[in-house]
């Protein structure tokens, strides 16, 4: 399955747009996580432990859309976006959305 932010894919022509599919992924932090990440804001620096999750949620959601895509018999998806929120005091919500095609 191509995965494209693009909303056409070079040397591919669509020969058929199938309809919008999407994402979604909620994950919680949990107390240590939010400890590490305190103490990396009290002295500065990068938090692993945040950008982690944050791929890791990012990455689930791309699969998610993808299954979706494919259910319907796509082999692409093309003018994908993603979005990140947050949910409450310590929730990430990473959303993707994207129209499944078949090239």
């Amino acid at each position: 399955m191509i995965l494209s932010t693009t909303p056409q894919l070079e040397g591919h022509p669509i020969k058929e747009y199938i309809g919008v599919v999407t994402g979604e992924v909620i994950s919680g932090a949990n107390f240590l996580r939010d400890f590490k990440a305190s103490l990396t804001d009290f002295f500065g620096g990068r938090s692993g432990t945040y950008e982690n999750l944050l791929q890791q949620a990012k990455d689930k959601a791309l699969k998610e859309m993808e299954a979706r895509a494919s259910v319907l018999g796509a082999n692409a998806v093309v003018g994908i976006d993603i979005d990140y929120e947050t949910v409450g005091q310590s929730m990430l919500m990473v959303t993707c959305s994207g129209t499944a095609v078949r090239i």
